[in-house]
């Protein structure tokens, strides 16, 4: 079991704690703020209903959670070290001087910086490099990697175990890279703001409304690739390359942050979400992204390549006599309008135990590739419990029948604590994806259904079954 050592447990600690703790790692958090516990409690809730929505299959068994009175404690053993206590350059010597010494020595020492190169932190002797994320930890993977080439390394093929996606900074800058844009927008904001030409709403809609569903997918370069049509990227800077010398911006200017500035902003603020809680609206958050990040998953794009990539570490558990063929949490997207699970799911979740069935007989990608699948022609599904979100919902599968071309398969779903939820019985059919006909399967595959038809010969007829095929 691997450890992690967070200091400082705030939304960024909280987060971190999360992200190592829901991957199977156990976790030591130091704060003196006595607060501390709650907070990484309330940010550790949304991350349980969150992180596992994004993945179809279980995520490895939750870590242990321990808050330690001091540094030495909270380090002892520690494979990762993650310091994220307030940006200030004094009191960040003061914890890495202590770090350096306690931490074991094969322990990786991270900072949460935005702000600090790692010379900076370095300064008085420090061993650290910058590892920077994103809030929220738990769900958004970029972490930037500032500091020791060999040291980064290491680090980053932690990181990637643990879902995130490691950036290393080529050279030290301040803010490191992804802030750098994020001021350069904040700036232009103000200035709109403060010249009455957009409110903060406005100016959100703008950004979500339009670019921001773009760079979501594609980033920057790529986007501006597609606007240059056929002729691609040098048509695009040729066309708009003039542009940047027209006084558009005012990027290299900063607005006063006085009173009424500040006045301005924060009641334009109240006024656009003011009616909900912070905790509403990180779970707001939490929610978009997850569909966001789930449709990314689909094609592999973006952050969805990386979630994608972390799935396929995952290991499927290895029960008794059937097969595990479903083993995820039930996602908020879900449920209906009575608070637990929309009937179609329950059909999906079978489809995607069939789809599980298929993969472990070798009717799989490079199966269907080759010109072959299997199509389903009929389903029965019985509702006979409640499912609600953050459930965990697993699938084990008999196989009633697989004669030549037809495969007779009956799911089981049941929820986390054993209780039967839902039988989904299905009929399909082998087809030559060539001739859209009927056919024989592989001998490869008609081999492992066999051997699965014989281990599981024993079992007597589950409660339900014989609604399909009649």
């Amino acid at each position: 079991m691997k450890k992690a050592a967070i200091i400082g447990g705030g939304v960024i600690g909280g987060g971190w704690a999360a992200r190592f703790l829901l991957n199977g790692w156990d976790v030591a958090v130091f704060d003196p703020d006595p607060e501390a516990e709650r907070k990484i409690g309330a940010v550790l809730d949304n991350a349980r209903r969150a992180l596992p929505a994004l993945y179809d299959k279980a995520l490895p068994a939750e870590g242990t959670l321990r808050l330690c009175d001091n540094l030495a404690e909270a380090v002892a053993g520690a494979d990762w070290v993650q310091e994220s206590v307030p940006e200030r350059l004094d009191l960040k010597h003061k914890v890495h001087a202590q770090l350096s010494v306690l931490s074991p020595t094969h322990a990786i020492i991270g900072s949460s910086t935005s702000g600090f190169k790692p010379s900076e932190l370095m300064a008085q002797g420090a061993r650290v490099i910058v590892a920077h994320p994103f809030n929220p930890v738990y769900l958004l993977p970029l972490i930037e990697l500032v500091g020791d080439a060999a040291q980064c390394d290491r680090a980053a093929e932690i990181l990637r175990s643990v879902g995130l996606y490691p950036l290393h900074v080529r050279k030290e800058i301040d803010a490191h890279i992804a802030d750098r844009f994020l001021e350069a927008v904040w700036r232009e904001a103000l200035w709109l703001v403060k010249d009455g030409i957009a409110t903060t709403a406005e100016i959100d809609d703008a950004i979500r409304m339009g670019f921001g569903l773009r760079w979501a997918q594609m980033g920057l370069f790529e986007t501006y690739r597609v606007a240059g049509g056929e002729a691609g990227m040098k048509h695009f800077m040729a066309q708009f390359g003039p542009a940047l010398k027209w006084p558009w911006t005012k990027l290299m200017d900063v607005p006063d942050f006085t009173g009424e500035l500040v006045d301005l902003i924060a009641g334009q603020s109240d006024d656009q979400s003011g009616h909900m809680s912070i905790r509403e609206l990180e779970r707001l958050r939490d929610d978009n992204l997850v569909g966001i990040l789930r449709a990314l998953k689909r094609s592999e794009s973006g952050a969805g390549g990386v979630i994608r990539r972390h799935e396929d570490t995952l290991i499927w558990p290895v029960n008794g006599d059937l097969p595990c063929t479903l083993d995820r949490q039930v996602p908020q997207s879900w449920t209906d309008y009575n608070g637990h699970m929309n009937e179609t799911h329950y059909l999906e979740a079978g489809s995607k135990a069939t789809d599980r069935f298929m993969e472990m007989v070798g009717a799989d990608a490079e199966y269907i590739a080759g010109g072959l699948s299997y199509f389903t022609v009929e389903n029965h599904v019985r509702y006979l419990d409640e499912v609600h979100a953050g459930d965990r919902l697993r699938a084990e599968t008999r196989i009633l029948g697989a004669e030549g071309k037809k495969l007779h398969l009956f799911h089981l779903l049941m929820r986390g604590d054993g209780t039967l939820v839902s039988t989904v019985e299905s009929l399909l059919l082998h087809v030559d994806l060539g001739t859209r006909k009927t056919c024989t399967p592989r001998a490869d595959v008609s081999a492992a259904l066999a051997q699965i038809m014989q281990d599981q010969a024993g079992l007597p007829l589950p409660e339900g079954a014989g609604k399909v095929g009649r």
